[in-house]
């Protein structure tokens, strides 16, 4: 394929090369690749589930060991609330009170989620701040009907010359209400953090934002700071970081050519959460939680989530110690028959890694080559929830096209649903990932992983948008837990629901895991 100087020029400008742009093309032209699962994961093939007494060693085991160690809260935080509202931009749009009652409208759109919004709309943590401003913008507010009230009040919650919370970082929302102050995701997320990173006094958080809005999130930190280092006896060492311009990826038309623009620029698109493994990749800890921006609770019910954070904190540092352990010894030239096998046991029941065929075929040198690349990877240990019917991926044993059958965490979008035995296998999953993962990024020598080395490239994802009201193709890079770590050495662990507590609509700031009593 040609591109023009100017092309180049724009491509470079990019920080991409007319080489890269070539090979994400082809992967338009080869189409989504459906994984080749082979069974779901589950308790006991694939998913660790641990008693009690092991939880307990677990988080005694984290906790001896985080207090000389340098740990990092990692939040993909770049999410605007516009989705978190979209019910009520209808609602605005669509309802008059003068045509039908709001009881007649709820019915009307059969949305459980907007009928709760309304029933306990006063519980939510911005409902008096609007409610406020509602009655200065509109004198005769007292005067209107309980029909037009709830417009207006929905109106100011969202729009520009109200609280604007549309408009806002999803992290910036105000998630819950307390008797001194109403929190955001974000400040929740430094509040948790300290109860289980806080080592010798600092808790340290790295947030991906949106471009322009990293200023908005260092302003709420200058608001927040005194009062929550106050109540954490921690001091907070917070970064921001965007999705670099060169992990965006170029759109193509129908035909597989170079979408452009209605200037004739090439069109170039953000390449999904998967391109956060650059931001990712360039953090410096030793071991890195990630987890959602809109993942919280209240302080009241924080403690089961921290307990089982610890629990996955401490599986992660007790296999990682075993392995630089097994990886030292190779390098010394511990490989006799019996400490080979020994490994080998360790790789298959703890990694949840078939070994080749022809293991016992090979020399005593092959096996420790081999064994050594099996070791020598990015480590991430990934809580498993039991699927209650909330959406996400989930784990699985994935054949690749070497044959060789590793534990992955796959999308729905990933799987052939025309194959009736990938369809059962999908509907016999018992579990899903609510991404509450640890991850281990450096190796036995202290050095830290290439974290793109690791990546499964063939996992990007072509999704069918329009710009301009012309049809387009996007790629999205390979998911950052799915194709994004896809040659990383994964361990999956169940954790229970009350760990999972998304905010996907406003009506979810109504559940108890976001209400205070």
């Amino acid at each position: 394929m040609g591109f023009s100087e100017i092309d180049i020029l724009q491509i470079e400008e990019k920080g991409l090369s007319s080489k890269e742009v070539e090979r994400q093309i082809k992967l338009f032209e080869k189409g989504n690749i459906k994984v080749d699962i082979q069974k779901a994961a589950t308790p006991g093939n694939g998913i660790f589930v641990y008693s009690e007494s092991e939880k307990k060693d677990l988080i005694a085991h984290y906790e001896n060991k985080i207090i000389h160690l340098n740990p990092l809260k990692f939040v993909p935080a770049s999410g605007a609330a516009t989705r978190m509202f979209k019910a009520l931009h209808n609602f605005t749009d669509e309802f008059d009170p003068e045509q039908e009652s709001l009881r007649a409208y709820l019915d009307r759109k059969e949305d459980a989620s907007l009928q709760r919004f309304f029933e306990s709309i006063e519980s939510l943590p911005f409902y008096d701040q609007a409610l406020k401003l509602t009655r200065e913008k509109y004198s005769s507010f007292n005067d209107k009907s309980k029909d037009q009230q709830q417009l207006l009040l929905v109106k100011t919650m969202l729009y520009e010359d109200g609280l604007n919370l549309t408009n806002l970082p999803k992290g910036l929302v105000p998630f819950h209400s307390y008797k001194d102050r109403i929190a955001t995701a974000f400040e929740e997320h430094l509040y948790g953090a300290s109860k289980y990173l806080n080592v010798n006094g600092l808790t340290r958080l790295h947030f991906t934002v949106a471009h322009g809005d990293k200023d908005k999130f260092e302003k709420e930190f200058e608001t927040i700071k005194e009062r929550v280092e106050k109540a954490t006896n921690t001091q907070f060492e917070i970064s921001f970081s965007y999705q670099d311009p060169k992990t965006d990826t170029i759109a193509v038309d129908n035909d597989n050519e170079p979408f452009r623009d209605e200037e004739g620029h090439i069109f170039f698109r953000p390449g999904g959460h998967g391109a956060l493994i650059e931001n990712l990749n360039n953090q410096d800890a030793d071991l890195i939680f990630i987890k959602n921006i809109d993942n919280v609770v209240v302080e009241e019910n924080l403690e089961e989530v921290l307990a089982y954070k610890k629990m996955l904190g401490g599986k992660l540092l007790q296999l990682q110690e075993q392995i630089f352990s097994y990886l030292s010894q190779l390098d010394a030239g511990n490989n006799s028959e019996t400490k080979l096998d020994e490994i080998a046991h360790f790789i298959e029941k703890e990694l949840s890694v078939e070994l080749t065929t022809s293991f016992n075929k090979f020399t005593g040198e092959e096996k420790t080559q081999y064994l050594c690349r099996k070791l020598d990877k990015p480590l991430r240990v990934c809580g498993m929830v039991m699927n209650e019917g909330e959406p996400g991926g989930g784990p699985f044993l994935v054949k690749d096209e070497t044959g060789e059958v590793t534990l992955q965490i796959i999308e729905g979008a990933q799987i052939d649903k025309d194959n009736m035995e990938q369809l059962k296998i999908l509907n016999n999953s018992t579990h899903f990932n609510p991404v509450d993962i640890v991850c281990g990024i450096y190796n036995w020598k202290k050095e830290k992983y290439d974290l793109h080395q690791y990546v499964d490239e063939r996992m990007s994802f072509i999704a069918h948008k329009t710009k301009d009201g012309k049809p387009l193709k996007a790629l999205e890079r390979p998911g950052l837990w799915n194709g994004g770590m896809a040659f990383w050495n994964t361990v999956f662990v169940e954790v229970p629901v009350s760990t999972f507590n998304p905010v996907k609509t406003v009506a979810d700031l109504l559940k108890p895991n976001h209400r205070t009593k």
